[in-house]
């Protein structure tokens, strides 16, 4: 909270429950899988046990998960009928273990008729007593996020470590952070690798767990400890790469990442009477133009972007097995109820067989130049779902596979008459390599053009063969039995046997 306070919103600006649950309803539709709602402090809202029951009714939809982010205050006294509500995974925000402190961090001024000593001692008690409630009502496990300031409860890291040791919590040790009022400074920030310094020494045996996909932290154990503890690195290592977060704040503003201040109004989509699909282009435009990182230390603290606790209401994290349409506007070509279409009803012969059946290359010198497009497809099938979400987070361990498929894919069509004996070496004037990654496969589609007296297939299936074949050479030290199918010209435009395409 920063030491002035925050503006309240006025009530009409912010997202009514029934423009909540259609925006939830959208993105669920669209592969989101788990839905956090945060703050400010979500528990404050009149209706979240409604709230949490009426999202609870997407599952039939594919929603998995339901979790919520606390300061933990109120909490104790609507968890049991959240949790029946639906409530699955609980965050509860703890930066310090120290009355006064919790006090001087939660701006708790000591209102009503109790004593300044009593609220402080009751805040955070309430909040130790909502963490041992949770485990209690069977949330396991149970994250505690701390963020780490020095010089005011840095000397508490030990201490937060220890509650690992008897009860299965997930303590997260957060890098500060800057955000518009929290006074964000270089020297007040603790490093992950410090953070990691002082607990090794008092834990020589703390060693890195297994992350879970996309988590934004990374996991660490101590022998003999129930609990784990983690580290978010967001200023020193960042994981933009494998963050699949988009949050929604309270106001009905889209956000791709959390410390960007790009923002779009959803709301006043929904208001102005925008449709599903209208809604669901301008989400896409948003999220492809999300950054590849966001700005590192000496640029963000320097950025004007809100205070976080403005931020939350609700956090969406895609189904890492599904893949979100706005990511990938070309569909792939289904193979069902194909039909062959051709402009020629030419008959045909092999034309690299002279009169007397030998090889040879067909001249072209009599030929006219003329506009030649081929596009040819394939697909790299996989025998374990696990692949595509290794691939979709960049985890492959010989690093971007579409990427650099893609790039294998335009260099092999260049070289298709060094590889295939009886091809013209031709000036290739457009080469496109389109990689999807499905659920069990990737599709790839080369669309290859030139100018030319002959036509283009070949170079079009050499560029689909080479980059279903580095798919393969990047994956298959974690799927030995995916196989390579269907690789075959779609479409030819130009020459004298006229246009020629595949059709539904």
């Amino acid at each position: 909270m920063p030491e002035e306070g925050v503006q309240l919103s006025p009530s009409d600006d912010l997202l009514t429950t029934p423009e909540i649950l259609k925006l939830a309803r959208l993105f669920v539709g669209q592969g989101v899988s788990k839905i956090r709602l945060t703050g400010g402090e979500p528990t404050v809202r009149k209706d979240i046990i409604q709230l949490v029951q009426q999202l609870g009714d997407l599952r039939q939809d594919g929603l998995k998960e339901i979790a919520m982010t606390s300061n933990g205050i109120a909490l104790n006294r609507k968890l049991p009928a959240l949790i029946d509500a639906g409530l699955t995974h609980l965050n509860l925000s703890l930066d310090t273990l120290d009355p006064f402190k919790y006090q001087l961090i939660s701006r708790k001024n000591g209102a009503n008729t109790q004593t300044l000593e009593t609220t402080k001692l009751l805040g955070l008690s309430h909040v130790l007593r909502s963490i041992d409630q949770a485990l209690n009502l069977g949330i396991h496990p149970l994250k505690i996020n701390c963020v780490v300031i020095k010089n005011l409860n840095d000397n508490e890291i030990l201490d937060f470590v220890d509650m690992t040791k008897d009860k299965p919590l997930h303590v997260r040790f957060i890098e500060y952070m800057p955000f518009d009022g929290n006074q964000w400074k270089t020297e007040k920030m603790v490093s992950y690798q410090s953070m990691l310094s002082i607990i090794r020494q008092q834990h020589p045996s703390l060693h890195k767990d297994s992350d879970d996909m996309n988590d934004t932290s990374k996991t660490y154990k101590i022998n003999g400890h129930t609990g784990r503890i983690g580290f978010i690195t967001s200023m020193t290592h960042k994981f933009c790469g494998t963050c699949n977060r988009l949050r929604l704040t309270s106001d009905g503003n889209l956000k791709v990442c959390l410390f960007g201040n790009a923002e779009v109004s959803l709301r006043d989509m929904i208001r102005s009477g925008c449709s599903d699909n209208e809604m669901l282009e301008v989400i896409g435009m948003a999220v492809k133009r999300k950054k590849k990182e966001h700005a590192g230390i000496g640029m963000l603290e320097n950025m004007k972007n809100r205070p976080m606790i403005l931020i939350g209401n609700m956090t969406m994290k895609p189904n890492g097995s599904r893949l979100l349409p706005w990511t990938n506007t070309l569909s792939s070509i289904s193979t069902l109820g194909l039909r062959v279409h051709s402009t020629s009803s030419k008959k045909k012969d092999l034309t690299h067989l002279d009169e007397n059946g030998a090889v040879h290359m067909v001249a072209i010198t009599s030929k006219s130049p003329t506009n030649r497009l081929s596009i040819a497809k394939g697909k790299v099938i996989f025998s374990d779902p696990v692949v595509a979400d290794l691939i979709r987070s960049n985890l492959i361990n010989k690093g971007d596979v579409l990427a650099t498929a893609r790039v294998a894919g335009i260099m092999a069509s260049k070289r298709t008459a060094d590889i295939i004996p009886l091809c013209h070496n031709i000036t290739l004037s457009s080469v496109s390599v389109c990689l999807f990654l499905q659920d069990k496969c990737v599709d790839v589609e080369a669309s290859v053009e030139c100018q030319g007296a002959t036509g283009v297939e070949m170079e079009a299936l050499t560029a689909v063969t080479a980059a279903c074949l580095t798919v393969y050479d990047m994956c298959k030290a974690v799927d030995k039995n995916m196989h390579i199918s269907d690789i075959k010209v779609i479409k030819k435009v130009g020459g004298k046997s006229g246009d020629w395409s595949v059709r539904e």
